[in-house]
């Protein structure tokens, strides 16, 4: 009793902290998980969201939609949403539909004030979810030193520049070369150019007077082997071990019951 009685004199003299709830709101996490809320422009009624679900307390309604084809195009059906509501009376707040959804669609909203004399009230359509997208924080800024995001960055990254094909240096005489120097080297090149001429000649000439080789003997083909015959009646195969039998012999007798047969 005595230790019972020293905890309670111990927090009389303490100072209270209370908070002033309703007229002062408290200071909430930045990740607090209050209520899911929905921006229905990025919806495409993919229902990834209410089939990852794990209590089935999504529904989601739509109907196609067909618009009008561009020029040269065809038309195009696209879903349009009807229905978007969350049951949160089943919600157990695993934010998996947040998780899954591909086109950031659904976000957490510090809102909590949404209590409601009737469970049946808990069922929120879209309207009521979207109304929360306004009270969605912006997102955390990036650290001191931190890499940008990969969109930014290649965004801002300037364009390839395009790759054109080196042009045929020019051939010209060497600087300088006297004209003497370019006289003699085109004399040498007439040289070695007939000089080239003369051996063709020769070489053509000495395949002249050589006699005329014997035509290359084709190779003896092989004889075509005849295809199998295909077997008409598979009774015709003789069994392995027994003796053909002659066209004109009378058939055998076999001993015992099955020869008097």
């Amino acid at each position: 009793m005595a230790k019972g009685l020293a905890v309670t004199m111990r927090h009389m003299l303490r100072k209270s902290e209370t908070q002033q709830y309703p007229e002062v709101h408290p200071d909430l996490p930045a990740r607090s998980r209050g209520v899911i809320a929905l921006v229905e422009e990025n919806c495409t009624v993919c229902m990834l969201c209410a089939r990852e679900c794990p209590d089935w307390c999504i529904y989601i309604d739509s109907h196609k939609e067909t618009l009008p084809a561009p020029e040269g195009g065809r038309p195009r059906a696209r879903n349009v949403l009807d229905r978007f509501a969350i049951d949160f009376s089943l919600c157990m707040y695993c934010g998996i539909c947040i998780e899954v959804c591909p086109f950031d669609a659904l976000f957490w909203s510090p809102e909590f004030e949404y209590a409601e004399y009737d469970i049946r009230d808990l069922l929120h359509e879209k309207d009521r979810l979207g109304e929360w997208a306004a009270t969605v924080p912006p997102p955390p800024a990036h650290e001191v030193g931190a890499e940008s995001p990969k969109e930014l960055s290649a965004g801002s990254r300037p364009a390839p520049a395009r790759r054109t094909a080196p042009s045929a240096p020019v051939k010209g005489p060497a600087e300088g070369a006297s004209v003497a120097q370019e006289a003699a080297q085109e004399a040498t090149r007439e040289t070695a150019q007939e000089t080239a001429r003369e051996a063709a000649r020769e070489t053509a000439g000495e395949a002249a007077r050589r006699p005329a080789a014997e035509p290359a003997k084709e190779p003896e083909s092989r004889p075509r082997r005849e295809p199998p015959r295909a077997m008409r009646d598979i009774r015709s195969i003789r069994p392995p071990g027994s003796l053909p039998r002659n066209a004109g012999s009378p058939p055998q007798k076999k001993d015992g019951p099955e020869g008097e047969r």
